[in-house]
């Protein structure tokens, strides 16, 4: 679906550069839209409302193009949360998870840059918006401005991210993805969890006709949707806006969701937060919420790293895991994911307020809590979850399925009796997480604090695995290294 969205914004957006203007020049309006005629826009204004209402089919290419743009992050945000809640960023694909990171960061810069080229108020509105939090940056901040908008505000800021929206984050993205593929191509395509077994490109679809045919149908299916949304749902009506103005800031703002997460950061922080250092003002309104996404996306980038460190585990893994069976790290992502979640609902807070007729200091109060409670509480109980699920199937695999079949012993007594579980439920049951060394002294004798920090950590990674005990009371093996006549049927 990425790929898909991908390709509908390369020949959208090709043919929409045929005839957009990136110029933030002046210009009269005598357009068809009546209520604009007379008013001075700017010329990137002018040519995105002649796409609009004077060429044909340009609204179609127009719409299409932004849901397109709506769409690639959401499935990139997707296939994000597949791959850490699997595991599937560990060895030899850690490379993989970063670049699958970065490729998500470029398409924001790509998406912001293009949400400012219409030069319309909502653009101008969140235009405004990044040059309060760029001048917010003490010492460097007047400087970031000015080479940004090549003066005072708009100045020329549509022919600046021009480049950067059509060439400089479309080559990096692709870039990204392509060195991606081929590394995924190289190290094949990982097993489903609990099979037990790698399942290598070149053992599973095979690349032409199966893969391609698929990869074809679902880019079929995603552009058509792309284009039945462009052509019957309006996206972005800049002409209800109107053009930008320097003075004037349009009301219930909104960015596009991607970006939902940076607005939300800057409402959730106390105001009038700031002191005075060494002569500069540092206003911490704003440093603490670059620094906190900042922090949040270092985190993730660095996070398979991290684990390999924490688990000591340098083996490569070319079988998913299940979720439940790595509790913490599946709490850890609900967690990531809720704090996510949190900074997203807070960009609209103000709709909140107006649609529900709740107070928006009180909705501000409640996200503020939440921020900080909600991330540890869901990691406590997608945990508790995780470890129940791990002891169901440790049952289901000593007994069987139960049936709601009561039968009478010869003796008088009564007992339910169990379906056996197949062979291959055996194999995707039985899997128990390779244990964690703790911390252990170097060479020296001596136990250094990056290595009793480990074991601390190590101690609570493993905490909530559920050993699988086996019917002949043998050693469950590890995973990956699993196969169906190692276990015996159940009685």
């Amino acid at each position: 679906m990425a790929v898909a969205s991908m390709l509908v914004l390369a020949f959208t957006g090709i043919l929409l550069a045929f005839t957009y203007t990136p110029s933030s020049e002046m210009v009269t309006y005598d357009g068809p839209y009546a209520p604009l005629v007379g008013a001075e826009v700017s010329a990137a204004f002018d040519s995105t409302m002649d796409i609009s209402f004077a060429q044909i089919g340009g609204m179609l290419i127009r719409q299409t193009h932004h849901w397109a743009a709506l769409l690639m992050p959401a499935a990139m945000v997707l296939q994000i949360l597949a791959l850490f809640f699997t595991g599937g960023f560990r060895r030899p694909r850690r490379a993989g998870w970063v670049l699958l990171t970065l490729a998500f960061l470029t398409v924001l810069l790509a998406g912001w840059s293009g949400y400012a080229l219409p030069d319309d108020m909502l653009s101008g509105t969140g235009l405004r918006i990044v040059e309060g939090v760029v001048l917010g940056i003490p010492v460097i901040g007047t400087r970031l401005v000015s080479w940004m908008f090549g003066g005072r505000f708009p100045g020329e800021i549509v022919e600046h991210l021009y480049p950067v929206h059509v060439l400089i984050a479309p080559t990096l993205v692709v870039l990204l993805l392509l060195t991606r593929g081929w590394l995924a191509y190289r190290h094949g395509s990982p097993g489903p969890a609990g099979t037990g077994t790698p399942v290598q490109a070149s053992l599973g679809l095979r690349l032409w006709p199966d893969a391609a045919m698929r990869a074809v149908g679902l880019t079929a299916i995603t552009s058509s949707v792309l284009v039945l949304l462009g052509a019957t749902s309006t996206i972005n009506p800049i002409w209800t806006y109107g053009p930008t103005s320097a003075g004037n800031v349009g009301a219930g703002s909104q960015p596009d969701w991607y970006m939902g997460f940076l607005d939300g950061a800057l409402r959730l922080v106390p105001a009038g937060w700031e002191t005075e250092w060494f002569g500069w003002t540092w206003t911490f309104a704003i440093l603490a919420p670059l620094a906190v996404v900042g922090v949040y996306f270092v985190l993730v980038i660095a996070y398979p790293f991290v684990e390999s460190w924490v688990t000591n585990d340098s083996a490569e893994h070319h079988v998913l895991d299940r979720p439940r069976n790595v509790p913490v790290r599946t709490g850890i992502g609900v967690a990531g994911a809720l704090f996510y979640g949190i900074l997203w609902a807070a960009a609209g807070s103000d709709v909140l307020a107006t649609t529900f007729s709740i107070s928006f200091e009180a909705i501000i109060t409640t996200l503020q809590v939440a921020l900080v409670v909600g991330p540890p509480l869901a990691f406590g109980i997608t945990r508790r979850i995780g470890i129940g699920l791990q002891r169901r199937d440790r049952k289901v695999l000593l007994h069987g399925h139960e049936t709601g079949r009561i039968v009478r012993t010869p003796n008088g007594g009564y007992v339910e009796t169990h379906q056996p579980i197949t062979a291959g439920e055996r194999v995707r049951l039985a899997v128990t997480p390779a244990p964690i060394p703790p911390a252990r002294p170097d060479q020296d004798g001596r136990l250094t604090h990056r290595e009793r920090l480990r074991g601390v950590l190590a101690r609570q990674f493993e905490d909530g695995h559920v050993a699988i005990a086996r019917p002949d009371a043998e050693q469950a093996p590890t995973r990956g290294q699993l196969s169906a006549r190692d276990h015996p049927q159940p009685r």
